[in-house]
């Protein structure tokens, strides 16, 4: 008997109030390591109505103009229409930074301390990471996700094309996705919810959505008959943004990995410099699970490893591939411990983390983008993985 299931996942956009603050705390990672690559930062945004507050535990030699910083951001997104009450000239920018603490610092930092156990660097924290990757996409990402990710991206390029001056910036998307023995076969439901003026008709945003987004985006031979389209399902979304709900900086964590597909650690992504382990080594997770499934040793690869603080080696790895692995999981994960390291300071080297890339990953996903400055995306493993197996 065939097992049969349906799987959903969402997306946000650029101006959902959650994504707002993590765009902002990314760009103030970015502007401590286009200045200063040894920064620590631990940045997080909170937004509502016209006031956006930055605070959090910052240790580096740039100099930064936060407001601007801030500012620049919300521009950037779309919040510049004379009736945001979220607007990118009008926002009051509050500013709580402190540098970060020398208890943690002397954990990270690769130097002997009294009471630490090595003098190599350490983990920026206790904590477990997971790393995801599947066949079932180009991207070796889950589908449910991906599809998700496609029309946010969409709806955003039609946005700033300018072409629909009705949009406005905060937009969600849903894709539920029917699997047949752990395949996608179909799309069973679409869920679109996008902001707008006032003035424009649901039946006018109906019919966009549908025509101009999901049967421009997501496969053809996966919308049938059957397919339903739920937009803006509530009649109307006019008020968005801040304006309409809070936002806050690492409240989309199953967005930026894996949909649910994955199982996530639960340390948030943005706003954090590499010698963080919730950043950094959830990338590792990623370039390690993708390499895995691109080697062709597992249609299915998931890979958790978890850390003390100060601490240079994780305290575990552990290798599930659900039963699709060509090799057993055990002998997979002893060939993952010999070809990666999962030091700190390795992850940062290995990936090039110590750049101002991160601005690529606050939206639509943080995996499975096509683009060379994220290098955990890189399959240049597969080689050292098949030879460590035999």
């Amino acid at each position: 008997m065939s097992k049969r299931y349906i799987f959903s996942s969402e997306s946000v956009g650029e101006g959902h109030p959650d994504k707002v603050c993590d765009t902002i705390s990314d760009a103030v990672l970015d502007a401590c390591l286009a200045q200063d690559r040894t920064s620590r930062v631990a940045c997080e945004t909170y937004a509502k109505s016209n006031v956006v507050v930055v605070g959090g535990e910052i240790t580096t030699k740039a100099k930064l103009d936060f407001v601007k910083i801030a500012r620049d951001a919300i521009r950037e997104i779309g919040y510049v229409n004379d009736d945001d009450v979220f607007h990118a000239d009008r926002v009051f920018v509050n500013v709580y930074v402190t540098q970060q603490s020398p208890d943690i610092s002397q954990g990270v930092d690769a130097r002997a301390a009294k009471g630490k156990k090595k003098a190599e660097q350490g983990a920026g924290d206790q904590g477990l990471m997971f790393g995801y990757a599947s066949d079932e996409t180009p991207e070796l990402m889950p589908a449910p996700i991906m599809f998700a990710h496609h029309l946010g991206r969409k709806l955003t390029a039609i946005r700033k094309s300018g072409k629909v001056a009705w949009l406005r910036p905060d937009a969600k998307s849903q894709v539920s996705v029917v699997y047949e023995d752990d395949q996608p076969v179909a799309i069973s439901n679409v869920v679109i919810s996008t902001q707008h003026s006032a003035a424009v008709s649901h039946k006018t945003i109906e019919e966009f959505c549908i025509e101009e987004v999901i049967k421009k985006v997501l496969p053809k031979s996966m919308l049938t008959n059957k397919t339903t389209y739920l937009i803006n399902p509530t009649g109307r979304f006019v008020v968005g943004g801040p304006q309409g709900d809070t936002g806050l900086t690492g409240r989309k964590i199953i967005v930026d990995s894996y949909g649910g597909m994955g199982r996530h650690g639960g340390g948030a992504f943005s706003g954090k410099d590499p010698s963080k382990v919730d950043r950094s080594a959830a990338y590792m997770g990623r370039y390690v699970a993708k390499n895995i499934v691109a080697a062709g040793l597992a249609c299915r690869a998931e890979i958790q490893f978890a850390y003390a603080i100060g601490y240079p080696e994780p305290v575990s790895v552990y290798v599930n591939t659900f039963g699709t692995g060509v090799v057993p999981d055990e002998q997979i994960t002893r060939a993952v411990e010999k070809v990666f390291s999962f030091k700190p300071a390795d992850i940062v080297k290995e990936l090039n983390l110590l750049r101002p890339i991160y601005g690529k990953t606050t939206n639509y996903g943080h995996f499975g983008k096509n683009d060379p400055d994220l290098t955990w995306e890189t399959t240049n493993r597969i080689s050292a993985l098949k030879k460590a197996v035999k």
